[in-house]
């Protein structure tokens, strides 16, 4: 990354979107997936005259607000980005000054932008050559800009070097760090941001703590348990520090070692059970791989409101589960905006008949498996309680605990006043007046202690510390190959001790960087370093001195730990040009990936797949359905806004195979498995791909499921699961899968 806190954490937000002189958005649909949200980019053009340039594969809703639309090949983002930089770097419309000062790496992206002449990009990418030109003069001249995307850039073989391309175009031009510039990725619940931060993923502790021996310890004793206990728990003491299987491929884990299917390394035994709560299942790619492995478990258990469609793929008869939970309206905690923002929300009602709550479930897991003692240790510590208060003591126990992102200041009580208060902050700024003054609405982290105002916008320099202002986080390092990595003389945040850059701070350097000297008690109940120093002392004296903790160094436009260095353009795994396979290959097969051993470029080499499959399959979302649709499709009245599966296809291309508007057709991917949906002209795409919702499942390969339904349980609208036909990719780093590059063929049903 950028240098940039997380995989999509917003460094501004929604509503300082209205400051944008120029917005540019790849791979997102604001308009249908964030109508709410999509208000501060019409007022953006409404007071700004801001510029709305949307670059998709098809013509969206968004698209219809933009003054600028490039209707762009899937996949080839990365040489979209490095077409514009060629064009801002000759023209010197790059910040010089902002380059030299806080950002590294930036010499190597300027020498393979030049491997990007406009005609070159023309004809990877799809667009006209004088289009790119005319996005990259509006964008680049109209400051500030913001940039926006969503899965449409993340969910590809190289969606990581995606969202290391997207800010690098926005470092190259100053817009970081600025009101209504930044990277504003948008995520698509509303505790999407929340769940990340926890991390419930599978490589690292809450709050982006590592699995080293170290973070294990930290954690052990801030929730109060022995981290002798602790690795018990473990099948043995490497496997603690070892990253597990994905949500994208934990099918992997039950399949693995079959015939025909990728190997895992998972101490020689598959998974034999899965307990999914508040996951749309079915919301998985490759849903058929996903019917296989929950057919093959010992157990399923599935926890949701609505009936989870994991339970009705399956063929399973036995130990198969369904746990009515609770809805958000029957609770009471904090969710995470995708700005970074928490927000408390208050419990409606109690939870309706024999639903329960997510915590009073795993609860009653922890007692039943007998750990709840240790489970419930971390809330009680704070004030030696004998009991706690959920879930008050909960978020008390994430803000003691988390400094990574700064989340101490995240307590209870902050929360609830903001939820009281909610009207006295401004929409644009998120700035509190009246009895919110001198604090941003739910205090976006970092936010360093129990006093600090939040921070609104990321790597601010031009704001004080104590309001939200920070230079780029030193992460990797003080210099390599030679090169300081610490931001330029000048580059530090306003009324900052320090005026350059600075190390991150620790015990050891606290009293030099920040020119203090520490009380003796202070030297005592000081934490190792910034990120677990449970005392708070060095965020306190940081504050004081006008210095973020993490440090101020420069902005890694260059990664050296990844297999691409830079972002480079690597054709999907399934591209429908083979000519541009050759020259812009996949990676190398990366064993042990996540536990599962993963194909690149011997899929990418294994046919040409574009002879076969020789249209791009576009899926995304309907503003009146939601992910998985579980809890959309059980309403009659959003069900009957499309009540059956559907796919847009160009009238051309129908005609080809003698698809009637209207008739069913079938839709093939590589990977063998087929969907069987109503054909819907439309010039929405063009005649080389098609487009499918991803809200529907029931129906698998044309096999109508409705009668495994509980009864009364079904949902008003079934159909086929767009993922059935998603091809298989998994990015490099991440393994979210390759959703939005693959291939397909369609003929008449």
């Amino acid at each position: 990354m950028a240098n940039t806190w997380g995989y999509g954490a917003m460094t501004n937000s929604l509503g300082d979107i209205q400051n944008s002189k120029a917005i540019i958005i790849f791979g997102a649909n604001p308009a249908v997936n964030h109508p709410v949200g999509f208000a501060h980019f019409l007022k953006a053009k409404e007071r700004n005259n801001a510029k709305i340039i949307v670059v998709d594969p098809r013509f969206t809703k968004t698209a219809a607000k933009a003054d600028l639309f490039a209707q762009i090949r899937p996949g080839t983002d990365i040489p979209f980005m490095y077409g514009m930089l060629n064009i801002i770097f000759k023209n010197g419309w790059h910040d010089k000054g902002f380059i030299k000062d806080r950002v590294y790496g930036m010499e190597d992206v300027m020498k393979e932008a030049k491997n990007w002449p406009i005609e070159r990009v023309a004809d990877v990418t799809g667009v006209d050559a004088g289009l790119i030109i005319q996005i990259t003069k509006a964008y680049a001249q109209s400051t500030p800009g913001t940039l926006i995307w969503a899965m449409g850039l993340t969910q590809h073989t190289n969606g990581s070097s995606n969202t290391r391309m997207a800010p690098i175009l926005q470092l190259a031009l100053g817009n970081m760090g600025v009101e209504g510039g930044g990277c504003n990725i948008l995520r698509g619940h509303d505790n999407v941001q929340g769940a990340t931060d926890m991390c419930c993923l599978s490589h690292t502790l809450p709050g982006y703590y590592g699995l080293s021996d170290g973070s294990w310890k930290y954690f052990a004793k801030s929730w109060g348990v022995d981290y002798e206990w602790l690795k018990g728990r473990f099948k043995g003491k490497d496997w603690m520090n070892k990253k597990g299987f994905t949500l994208a491929r934990w099918w992997a884990g039950v399949l693995g070692g079959n015939k025909g299917e990728d190997a895992i390394h998972n101490n020689g035994t598959n998974l034999k059970a899965i307990f999914v709560m508040g996951n749309g299942i079915t919301s998985t790619a490759q849903t058929k791989k996903v019917k296989e492995a929950l057919d093959k478990l010992d157990l399923a258990v599935f926890c949701d409101p609505f009936v989870n469609e994991g339970a009705i793929i399956t063929d399973k008869q036995d130990d198969v589960y369904i746990l009515p939970a609770a809805t958000q309206f029957e609770t009471s905690g904090s969710v995470t905006a995708t700005n970074r923002s928490a927000q408390w929300r208050s419990e409606i009602i109690k939870p309706m008949y024999e639903s329960k709550t997510d915590q009073d479930i795993m609860f009653a897991f922890a007692k039943k498996l007998g750990f709840y003692d240790e489970f419930t240790a971390g809330m009680k510590i704070r004030e030696n309680k004998k009991d706690f208060k959920w879930p008050e003591d909960a978020t008390d126990e994430i803000a003691r605990i988390i400094k990574t992102i700064g989340l101490t200041g995240w307590t209870a009580d902050r929360l609830k006043k903001h939820q009281e208060n909610w009207h006295m902050f401004d929409q644009v700024s998120g700035r509190g007046y009246g009895e919110m003054t001198g604090e941003y609405y739910g205090l976006p982290w970092p936010c360093w202690t129990e006093k600090h105002a939040g921070s609104p916008v990321l790597y601010n320099i031009d704001r004080s510390v104590k309001n939200g202002g920070m230079g780029f986080r030193n992460r990797f390092g003080l210099e390599h190959d030679g090169q300081d990595l610490l931001a330029g003389k000048g580059s530090a945040p306003k009324g900052s001790v320090n005026k350059d850059g600075y190390p991150e701070i620790t015990r050891d350097n606290i009293e030099e960087v920040l020119s203090i000297k520490l009380t003796a008690d202070e030297k005592k109940r000081i934490g190792k370093n910034w990120k677990v120093d449970t005392s708070n002392i060095i965020a306190e004296k940081c504050m004081e001195q006008g210095m973020a903790p993490y440090g101020n160094a420069k902005a890694r436009a260059k990664v050296w730990t990844f297999p691409d260095q830079i972002p480079m353009h690597r054709e999907p795994l399934h591209s429908p040009r083979q000519d541009l396979t050759k020259k812009y290959p996949s990676f190398a097969d990366k064993p042990n990936h996540y536990r599962v051993d993963t194909r690149y470029i011997s899929e990418q080499t294994a046919q040409d797949w574009s002879k076969d499959f020789p249209i791009n399959l576009v899926t995304g979302r309907l503003v009146n359905l939601n992910g998985a649709g579980m809890e959309n499709r059980a309403s009659k009245y959003l069900a009957a806004l499309t009540p059956e599966m559907y796919c847009d296809i160009n009238p051309d291309l129908a005609g080809e195979h003698g698809i009637r508007d209207g008739s069913m057709m079938w839709i093939h991917s590589p990977q063998g498995t087929k969907i069987k949906v109503k054909a819907k002209y439309s010039y929405s795409v063009s005649p080389d791909r098609i487009f499918i919702p991803i809200h529907f499942a029931g129906v698998m390969e044309g096999e109508d499921l409705s009668h495994k339904y509980p009864d009364g349980t079904a949902p008003y609208a079934i159909g086929e699961s767009a993922n059935t036909v998603t091809n298989y990719g998994y990015d490099i780093i991440t393994q979210i899968p390759e959703t939005k590059g693959g291939l397909c063929r369609v003929e008449r049903a």
